[in-house]
């Protein structure tokens, strides 16, 4: 399998919720089973396969966040030396050539990318088209509503 690029963040809340889903939901759910068990009849017990369903999705979100963080390579942006230029991790300032408007995104990994927080996918178009570039380059960026530029202002490594 390949190595997933995560953020130094991104892989503290995946431990957080991995120890979360350990420590409280496991047990929660498997006590919810036991107590809907002495109700007698399984066949016909909506309590039981309700939380017999939670226990498996719960198992399968432990399995997966092990398995992104065992396949992870977490970036520390802060302790790479990028030269000025736009990597994984970044913080990038963008001016819409268009409007005049400026945006900020940060190029973090898949399971990171929240737009309204200002986290966008590295796969995404615009940071395939932003890795690589430096402050004042332009770059065009094809969108569903057309071709956009974006003047490159500032690149942070927080």
């Amino acid at each position: 399998m390949s190595r997933v690029p995560l953020t130094v963040r991104g892989a503290e809340k995946l431990r957080e919720e991995l120890n979360h889903l350990k420590t409280v939901e496991r047990p929660r759910v498997i006590q919810a089973i036991a107590d809907a068990r002495e109700h007698g009849d399984l066949k016909e017990n909506a309590e039981y396969h309700a939380a017999r369903e939670q226990q498996g999705f719960i198992e399968g979100r432990i399995q997966e966040i092990e398995g992104k963080l065992s396949n992870a390579q977490i970036i520390d942006v802060t302790e790479v030396n990028a030269n000025g230029k736009v990597i994984f991790g970044a913080t990038v300032v963008l001016s819409d050539e268009e409007n005049g408007g400026e945006v900020t995104y940060q190029i973090v990994g898949d399971d990171e990318a929240n737009i309204k927080e200002g986290r966008i996918s590295v796969n995404a178009p615009i940071a395939r088209a932003l890795i690589g570039r430096e402050e004042g380059d332009f770059v065009s960026v094809q969108t569903p509503g057309g071709v956009r530029e974006y003047e490159v202002v500032e690149v942070r490594y927080l």
